[in-house]
């Protein structure tokens, strides 16, 4: 093996953290991962609301990057983006995404899939105020998914969004900038155990109410 390879086949961990099963969980989905989310918080890991977004375009050619949920509620998880994205226009066409959110320190996933929408207008002002204002610029000045001729282009638009609202007291919300929520049909919770013989629970939308299933790890 080259020098200074990483041994990638003896790379393991034995997960050895803790343990899922039905009785300790939320009476429902948004309740428990919350819990878990809360619990990433408090134990200090970075962007515990990060979360791994997967998309697909209409060939079904899959594509994923990693978004930051911003609202959590019964109704779903809701992230905040371009809609001139590549991730929007997948989304504009398939109105279907999966999102899962890696607390690795802690051994522990949870995956969400279903369908997509957008959130109201009035949603989307009322988080796009909790940005800051260089946050807000930047939406403005990105292209986003689209090809860029060097960083300095990228600078250079940004300085002339600055120029266009140095006089304005508030920052409005882009015509092309939003968010979308995944109202999910799946929510998986997964903790892993030694062995490889993981703890996997669902919550799965029966359309007569939710029912919690144990998977095979």
């Amino acid at each position: 093996m080259p020098e200074g390879n990483v041994a990638l086949p003896a790379m393991r961990v034995s997960y050895e953290a803790g343990a899922l099963d039905e009785a300790a969980l939320a009476p429902t989905w948004h309740e428990q991962l919350q819990e878990w989310l809360d619990e990433a918080v408090r134990t200090g890991l970075a962007e515990p609301n990060a979360m791994v977004l997967a998309t697909a375009d209409p060939e079904g050619r899959p594509s994923s990057r990693t978004v930051l949920c911003k609202t959590l509620d019964a109704r779903g998880v809701v992230f905040f983006t371009n809609f001139t994205s590549t991730k929007s226009h997948d989304l504009q066409a398939t109105r279907y995404a999966s999102a899962t959110f890696p607390w690795i320190a802690m051994q522990r996933q949870a995956t969400v899939r279903g369908p997509v929408e957008r959130v109201s207008a009035a949603e989307t002002a009322a988080y796009w105020e909790s940005r800051p204002r260089g946050s807000q610029l930047g939406a403005w000045a990105s292209p986003q998914s689209r090809v860029v001729a060097d960083r300095h282009a990228l600078d250079a638009a940004l300085a002339a969004v600055e120029r266009r609202f140095a006089d304005a007291e508030k920052v409005p919300v882009p015509p092309h900038w939003g968010g979308w929520r995944i109202r999910p049909e799946v929510v998986e919770f997964w903790q892993g155990r030694p062995d490889r013989m993981h703890d996997r629970l669902r919550y799965r939308d029966s359309h007569d109410g939710w029912v919690i299933e144990r998977l095979g790890p």
